[in-house]
């Protein structure tokens, strides 16, 4: 089955379908993101995929063709300080929240990646690597992908010690090296930096 198949599959029972994932709860600095898509009836974007499966340039370009073609989406975020205060899982939650609700406008299924739906009103099924079944949810995916990315080549701008436009904020071996170097920065994550040696 195709990722469209399935989305029109589910449209027989639920015409309105908004897909909602997450980008940035790995990382060691930086906000979480999260997005949420409805794309219009029988509408195919060839290339559309989880957007781990897709380069930096595809992704990119598949941004562009989403925000022209999407009826409405949304992109949203939980900062560093709402991570620390609820936890990664939580403030994951709270973004998606926060990008179902900037919809504006209402659906029959937000169909969310994971196993866990945020708590708020609606028709939410939770549905594990659905990124990689849903065209709505996979469009989600590259959308949060896409804008998280870009934030933190701004950050790289602002910090530019750390690299974070090569590892994106992710504990890689440069990323640690710079962090024994020069010490977390106010986007640094404290409780994702305790397991550092």
């Amino acid at each position: 089955m195709t990722l469209f198949e399935y989305d029109s599959a589910l449209r027989r029972e639920f015409p309105v379908i908004a897909g909602a994932d997450e980008a940035g709860r790995g990382p060691l600095a930086g906000d979480v993101y999260a997005a949420a898509v409805i794309l219009p009836e029988g509408l195919v974007i060839d290339g559309v995929n989880d957007s781990k499966k897709l380069t930096e340039s595809k992704r990119e370009r598949l941004y562009d063709v989403i925000i022209s073609e999407a009826e409405a989406y949304c992109v949203a975020t939980a900062t560093v300080e709402e991570i620390e205060e609820l936890n990664i899982l939580n403030a994951a939650m709270l973004a998606m929240k926060r990008a179902l609700s900037g919809l504006g406008r209402g659906f029959d299924i937000g169909l969310i990646d994971g196993n866990k739906t945020p708590d708020m009103p609606g028709n939410l099924r939770a549905v594990v690597k659905s990124d990689a079944a849903s065209q709505t949810v996979a469009a989600a995916s590259i959308l949060a992908k896409v804008s998280r990315d870009r934030y933190m080549n701004e950050l790289d701008r602002l910090y530019p010690e750390y690299c974070f436009s090569k590892h994106k904020g992710y504990g890689t071996k440069l990323h640690y090296e710079m962090l024994r170097k020069y010490g977390p920065s106010p986007v640094h994550r404290p409780s994702f930096l305790k397991k550092m040696h």
